[in-house]
């Protein structure tokens, strides 16, 4: 069987995320994958939704580093992996300039040393050792865990955008997380960097299905302008990699209307390239499309449609080949 994921979007409510977790414990995909952005906090729905899926993977995707300090992410991670019985991934971020300094506070600075220095106290904290360390940015004095991890080393994973966070998360990372990435840039990159070494390469993929094609293409279309609107790194990535005039123009339009109309402004080219989005019929193929370019595991990242069941329920179907009734 080849590997596949499910993220559960940011938009869901915890009655969603809890019966969403419980279809998934009946379809069995590897990994249940739990966002945050700025509405539930990840750690509590990551336990509670493991408590609902009994068999996939848990992972966060993804906890941004500057919210939280990497002792308390080492504490979260640690209180997790018990509750879940030794599933978590943890997915690891820089987020965004919006978000770290708006929404948190906090400046963002230092994004590449700040990931380094996170990973190694993390994995010293759950390896059970006293940690004594001084970095550039941590100074940490005879500090471990009181409670005794169930696993010293759990996987991490890095979300990685530019080519620095690319080159370091395959020096210390056991997995990258990547976003909005063109087929042919991951087609040329990922077999140079597994060469380097081998880590598991995921890709959480905007993905849309409904049985009306243009429906779900529209769905997909706005959640694709919103991050364009809004997240300057990947605007100046997508930049970078062949779609320089379509970016421009969304975010020219963004800036004059705001958000609402934006997706009109997404080519159909760049939706197909970077989302999966239409009838059931085609998107398995799309999926494969994915697989092709070197990527592990996909993660199919529900944008619901209407009602939130039904819309899982054809999602999950489509991909998993059974029905969750």
């Amino acid at each position: 069987m080849r590997r596949l994921s499910y993220s559960l979007g940011s938009l869901l409510s915890i009655e969603d995320v809890i019966e969403c977790s419980q279809k998934l414990n009946k379809i069995k995909p590897e990994v249940m994958w739990i966002p945050e952005t700025w509405g539930m906090e990840n750690f509590s729905i990551l336990g509670l939704a493991s408590k609902e899926n009994t068999f996939s993977k848990i992972g966060s995707s993804i906890i941004n580093i500057y919210s939280r300090s990497p002792s308390l992410i080492a504490m979260g991670a640690s209180t997790v992996d018990t509750i879940s019985n030794g599933r978590l991934i943890l997915g690891l971020g820089t987020s965004s300039i919006p978000i770290v300094e708006d929404f948190h506070g906090t400046s963002f600075e230092s994004p590449m040393q700040r990931m380094k220095e996170y990973v190694d106290i993390i994995r010293m904290a759950l390896s059970g050792e006293k940690i004594n360390y001084s970095g550039k940015i941590f100074s940490l004095k005879d500090f471990s865990l009181l409670t005794k991890p169930i696993r010293k080393e759990i996987p991490i994973y890095l979300a990685a955008v530019n080519q620095k966070m690319v080159q370091m998360t395959w020096d210390i990372a056991d997995g990258v997380i990547f976003y909005l990435r063109p087929k042919n840039e991951m087609k040329n990159m990922i077999p140079i960097m597994q060469k380097k070494k081998k880590i598991d390469t995921t890709l959480q993929i905007i993905t849309c299905i409904h049985n009306d094609e243009e429906k779900a293409r529209t769905r997909a279309k706005k959640t694709l302008s919103f991050y364009i609107a809004v997240g300057k790194i990947y605007r100046e990535f997508l930049q970078s990699t062949g779609y320089s005039e379509e970016i421009q123009i969304i975010f020219d339009e963004y800036q004059k209307g705001g958000l609402n109309g934006l997706e009109k402004f997404i080519p159909d080219k760049m939706l197909d390239d970077l989302c999966i989005a239409g009838t059931p019929d085609d998107a398995l193929k799309k999926l494969n499309e994915f697989r092709d370019v070197g990527i592990d595991l996909p993660i199919i990242q529900f944008n619901p449609i209407d009602n939130v069941k039904e819309s899982f329920e054809l999602l999950t179907k489509t991909f998993s080949g059974k029905s969750n009734e």
